[in-house]
């Protein structure tokens, strides 16, 4: 898997993942307008026929570019039980044991049979037998406890849901921009 690199617009908000290449060409048009943390990855490129040099490019980790400074993707992020697990730090919100992804289902608090909607506030990471038993009632009419509140992640949370390969200087900068209710990845 290739490294991703951190886009911010240029104030300084995180906007999506690049991948070298991109980071590379921003680089090249002069749009990097300043980077964040030590983390870089080398790039290797032709060598000149008038030094016989080989060109090298260091791409931060992070980078801050030109554009616009409100995304126009201003949406909720795409709910997916990857991401949704990993809010929830791999464990059932109703017995509070960890799980494997292939063994956590996503549960509607309120019941899709019961007017519940697919959203990060109706939806919580729940073990196939808590799900089994809560069935198609809310937590409170089965008899269980919900231990905590599901949230919609915002874009920084999101960014660090999204990505399963951070560098230490990505998600130094992510973690700035969490809200009280993110638990630790």
């Amino acid at each position: 898997m290739q490294a991703q690199i951190l886009r911010l617009n240029k104030a300084g908000q995180a906007t999506d993942w690049i991948d070298l290449e991109t980071a590379a060409c921003l680089y090249t048009k002069d749009q990097v307008l300043w980077t964040y943390g030590e983390s870089s990855v080398r790039l290797h490129g032709g060598y000149s026929r008038l030094t016989g040099k080989q060109s090298v490019l260091d791409v931060a980790s992070v980078i801050a570019t030109e554009g616009q400074i409100h995304s126009k993707d201003q949406r909720t992020p795409h709910l997916c039980n990857s991401s949704l697990f990993r809010r929830d730090g791999h464990l059932c919100l109703y017995c509070g044991n960890a799980f494997k992804n292939a063994f956590l289902t996503r549960d509607h608090v309120i019941p899709k049979g019961q007017g519940g909607k697919d959203t990060w506030e109706n939806c919580v990471a729940a073990c196939k037998s808590c799900n089994n038993h809560k069935g198609c009632r809310t937590p409170e009419e089965a008899g269980m406890k919900l231990l905590a509140i599901p949230f919609r992640p915002n874009k920084s949370e999101y960014l660090a849901l999204a990505n399963r390969r951070i560098l230490t200087d990505q998600m130094d900068f992510l973690t700035k921009g969490f809200s009280k209710n993110m638990r630790r990845l």
